[in-house]
């Protein structure tokens, strides 16, 4: 029995999931995307994965860099969240800054936390890579921020 793709996005968009920036430099170039398919995999070592379509600008140049940056988003970033996934509908972009950092890892400054990662695997997932990190750095502001989530196709907010 074929399941339907639409289905199947609604049943899996019932998971409470954090969103992320993944950003990568190549070629000198700063690429990034929005991405809520990210997730810790081992504590020794440490490991994160995110998994990226196959076909998209980044998809195509994921096995060109050395490593990316996780950028966990707080509330305050949605408009970021929008553009990077490609929906920003405003002529000029919300206002955000990439740091440089390390291992071809940019962190986007205001994050809740970002991790810095270099590559380790990429396999293969269907119409997605699944990129494997190893984690070598963590950058998080002084005060903790509250997390973007997003819910049932649409953001949402914690409630303490």
């Amino acid at each position: 029995m074929a399941i339907d793709g639409r289905a199947f996005r609604q049943a899996v968009g019932q998971f409470v999931t954090g969103v992320t920036v993944i950003a990568l430099e190549i070629d000198g170039e700063i690429r990034a995307m929005t991405a809520n398919s990210f997730t810790s995999l081992s504590l020794d070592p440490p490991l994160v994965l995110f998994c990226l379509g196959k076909h998209t600008r980044a998809g195509q140049m994921v096995h060109r860099a050395a490593g990316f940056s996780v950028n966990i988003l707080c509330e305050e970033q949605q408009d970021l969240s929008t553009y990077f996934a490609g929906a920003w509908k405003q002529e000029t972009p919300p206002p955000f800054t990439f740091t440089a950092w390390r291992d071809g890892a940019p962190r986007l400054d205001g994050a809740a936390v970002s991790l810095c990662c270099v590559t380790q695997r990429i396999h293969e997932g269907g119409d997605h890579w699944i990129v494997v990190g190893e984690v070598v750095g963590i950058h998080r502001p002084d005060e903790p921020l509250p997390p973007l989530v997003f819910f049932g196709g649409r953001y949402a907010a914690l409630k303490a």
